[in-house]
């Protein structure tokens, strides 16, 4: 299995720098129960590159967590293991090549029952993640965090740009979409989540960022199997201004977060990314941000629906 992805992967930093007793790659993989995966492509971005750079940014940062989280113990004892990250370059130009390698390597790691996390990455990555999951789970629905609806029917010139991963969602893969922290829509897109309200769902930051309100009416619009997909300009450039859109007037850290303890608690979270990460030199905190932030997933997977608990 491990030599099977490996052929599609590059190697990379181990996410976190926590004490294991593996005794090779294959033990590590074989003992883990979370592979990450990063996807580092920005292909269709449009304002500004560089978020291909994300997923390293976030495994060096990573290795100065620690280990040890006040509110969920040493979440690292799940098992963490890296497979590294994803070799496009020879088709770094081809937004649906590489959309298909992240299927390929995703759908292989799923059937070996591990909770894949992915690093991004442009957010176009995601749904060659959710496709894999998709297969596995009839029954999957996708919650967003964003600051867009993602909802374009194509951007571009392609219909698999970062704009477009929700419409895909929606219509390629028969997936619920449930957004929250949207504050930039289109015409277009307004006009697709009147006609597709039973598939689309969405929380405008304007509404939710100083409440908690909202919580129990967004988890309803949830399938029992939940994939996260957590685009980093949903949060307010205050804390997130490394990503392509700073988009003013998204949430906090606690808000955040809150939220998504509840989800895990209520529903079968089976995978999560964190995207769009535009590494800012000089300015290390929005990458340490995001370490976290996958950490802390990581952390109410393991406490509330770890594979153990299926």
């Amino acid at each position: 299995m491990l030599d099977r992805l490996r052929k599609s992967v590059l190697s990379s930093i181990q996410f976190g720098a926590f004490p294991y007793n593996f005794k090779n790659e294959e033990d590590a993989y074989r003992k883990s129960s979370i592979v990450i995966m990063g996807v580092p492509f920005d292909g269709t971005a449009t304002y500004q590159s560089g978020t291909k750079f994300g997923p390293n940014a976030m495994l060096n940062a990573s290795v100065n967590l620690e280990p040890y989280d006040e509110e969920l113990g040493e979440i690292y004892k799940v098992g963490i293991y890296t497979i590294g990250t994803i070799n496009i370059e020879e088709i770094h130009t081809e937004p649906k090549e590489v959309i298909d390698a992240v299927y390929f390597a995703s759908r292989e790691v799923v059937k070996d029952g591990k909770f894949l996390v992915t690093l991004g990455g442009e957010h176009s990555i995601s749904q060659g993640v959710i496709k894999a999951y998709k297969e596995k789970y009839k029954k999957l629905s996708v919650l967003q965090l964003d600051a867009h609806l993602d909802l374009i029917g194509q951007f571009g010139g392609t219909r698999f740009s970062h704009a477009s991963v929700s419409r895909r969602v929606v219509e390629d893969l028969k997936c619920k979409v449930t957004s929250f922290g949207v504050r930039v829509v289109s015409r277009e897109e307004c006009e697709f989540v009147k006609k597709n309200k039973t598939s689309v769902s969405v929380f405008y930051a304007r509404e939710i960022h100083n409440n908690d309100d909202w919580h129990d009416e967004a988890i309803e619009t949830l399938e029992d199997f939940v994939y996260i997909t957590l685009d980093v300009d949903g949060l307010d450039p205050s804390i997130m201004p490394a990503t392509g859109t700073p988009v003013p007037g998204g949430l906090g850290w606690y808000r955040t977060i809150d939220f998504l303890r509840k989800v895990y608690r209520v529903r079968k979270v089976v995978g999560f990314d964190v995207v769009e990460l535009k590494p800012n030199p000089g300015d290390e905190s929005p990458n340490f941000l995001a370490a976290n932030l996958v950490y802390k997933n990581i952390g109410f997977y393991k406490k509330y629906t770890s594979l153990s608990k299926r």
